[in-house]
């Protein structure tokens, strides 16, 4: 079988409805019937690292059986980072069959299956598995009775560039970042032609082509989402020069959005590169221009109401979702260790480029590390947006601590305080010190959560060892950048 043209991927997705997800298969001989229908060769057994990337290995379709999905395949765990020592590296992986799709991005016809990572011992899921604990998230809020569902919709921003060159050794540190459609380039003669219509500097929200010019390239992209499955809203250039882009997708169920967003992001790389561009979901690649959110809106529903919703309420909030965002933002500090995992997290965490550096809610304010959109006065509409996530993160982990923050705070009625419905960044300064304000670092974020993450240990839903080593990991990155001379540190300190 060919791989599909654009023209028969849209027909394909246009004639589901409305590009319709298909229904999810849940039984295994009805996967393996529909990989043989699609004409699929190969199987692609995907999963999740503690660090929030995908791994994987394939096998022939003429491998797949019923018994893979209940007894699983062997991997080496001691090679996969955050995972197992090299004395105890057996692991097994277990196909979920309710995530198999035709892979939208393959050549080769292959089926795509996301999997459950076990101990082949005890023959338990395996509690650093990512996947295991945002399940036991959306278990967790079942028990507790507040809830039955939680939905989740991020807004996973991203850049498109054209070239990236980066290096670093004993004597010598550099990147260097291109875009045909930077601005940077508008002075640019090199024996081409210079077509000018690029974004100027935050101004790339958002103008119609030539200045868009990745509109085609973010069309097929929704097309391979739609094809896999995923129900996409809307696409669109963001704010910054040089390629940033968003693609909104549907909310859906906890562990469902979370494996949504890693499918996201394989197929965005993927098209990219097929079009010899590369992306990246760094949140902070550009000096001088805003970076890359991951906006996390969500809502609790039980018995098919939604929770959050209160007409009475400010913002048209219910109470319970005051302390569900009260939670949220008491616990932020710690919540970023998992939110804003990176050390570049933290160089688009600062005032001035719409980056939410606020602890405070509001309707519509943007400068607030939680919103409260007010596009819609429906109730199943109602929901909260928690701004300081970036797409570093593992979505599995932070969507489950989200969830457990904000759980806590209805448990014991965490006030928020007053909604700030102003400008923050435009606030006199005396009044400003009274806001608190995200950790300044990774490092102040992994210290707040080693003092901070009684509530994350709740219902067994993440364990000790899984923060111990998260920790662990982290201050790995954090040493590997605080040991090596910056570039910018020899225009400051060379002649001193």
């Amino acid at each position: 079988m060919a791989r599909q043209t654009l023209t028969e991927v849209a027909r394909e997705v246009l004639e589901r409805g409305n590009g319709k997800a298909p229904k999810p298969l849940t039984k295994p001989k009805d996967v393996i019937e529909f990989a043989r229908a699609q004409g699929v060769v190969m199987v692609d057994l995907k999963f999740v690292d503690l660090l929030g990337n995908w791994q994987h290995f394939s096998i022939p379709i003429t491998a797949l059986s019923e018994e893979v999905f209940q007894e699983g395949l062997g991997f080496d765990g001691s090679s996969i980072r955050g995972f197992q020592s090299i004395d105890q590296s057996d692991m097994i992986l277990i196909p979920d069959p309710t995530t198999a799709v035709v892979d939208p991005v393959c050549e080769v016809p292959t089926l795509s299956l996301i999997g459950d990572v076990y101990d082949p011992v005890t023959r338990e899921p395996y509690t650093r598995d990512p996947r295991y604990i945002a399940r036991k998230a959306e278990a967790y809020l079942k028990r507790s009775g507040i809830a039955d569902v939680s939905y989740w919709g991020p807004e996973v921003e991203f850049f498109i560039f054209d070239s990236i060159r980066f290096d670093q050794g004993a004597h010598y540190g550099f990147y260097f970042i291109d875009s045909e459609e930077g601005i940077w380039n508008s002075g640019r003669d090199e024996g081409r032609p210079n077509l000018g219509h690029r974004p100027r500097w935050k101004e790339g929200y958002f103008p119609v082509p030539p200045a868009d010019s990745l509109q085609d390239l973010r069309s097929e992209i929704v097309l391979r989402l739609m094809q896999a499955g995923i129900e996409v809203e809307t696409h669109h250039h963001e704010v910054a020069t040089g390629g940033q882009c968003e693609i909104d997708m549907r909310f859906q169920t906890l562990t469902r959005m979370a494996d949504q967003v890693l499918m996201y992001k394989y197929i965005i790389k993927n098209v990219a590169r097929a079009h010899g561009k590369t992306a990246t979901f760094m949140p902070k690649p550009l000096f001088g221009d805003n970076g890359s959110g991951m906006h996390v809106h969500q809502s609790l529903w039980k018995e098919g109401r939604n929770l959050f919703w209160d007409e009475r309420g400010y913002a048209g909030l219910s109470e319970l979702a005051r302390y569900y965002i009260g939670g949220i933002l008491y616990h932020t500090p710690a919540l970023l260790a998992f939110c804003a995992p990176t050390t570049n997290s933290y160089r688009r965490l600062v005032p001035g480029y719409e980056a939410p550096v606020n602890l405070v809610y509001s309707r519509r304010n943007r400068s607030a590390g939680i919103r409260i959109p007010m596009y819609s006065d429906s109730p199943e509409a109602k929901r909260i947006e928690y701004r300081c996530p970036d797409p570093s993160a593992n979505p599995y982990l932070a969507f489950a601590a989200i969830l457990m923050a904000g759980l806590d705070g209805i448990q014991n009625r965490i006030d928020p305080g007053d909604p700030v419905d102003v400008d923050l960044y435009e606030l006199p300064p005396e009044e400003a010190r009274k806001i608190k304000q995200v950790p300044g670092s990774l490092e102040e974020a992994l210290r707040a959560l080693e003092r901070d993450h009684e509530f994350l240990l709740r219902g067994g839903v993440f364990t000790p060892d899984v923060i111990e080593t998260w920790i662990e990991l982290k201050r790995k990155e954090v040493d590997a950048i605080r040991l090596r001379p910056h570039p910018y540190e020899f225009y400051l300190y060379y002649s001193a």
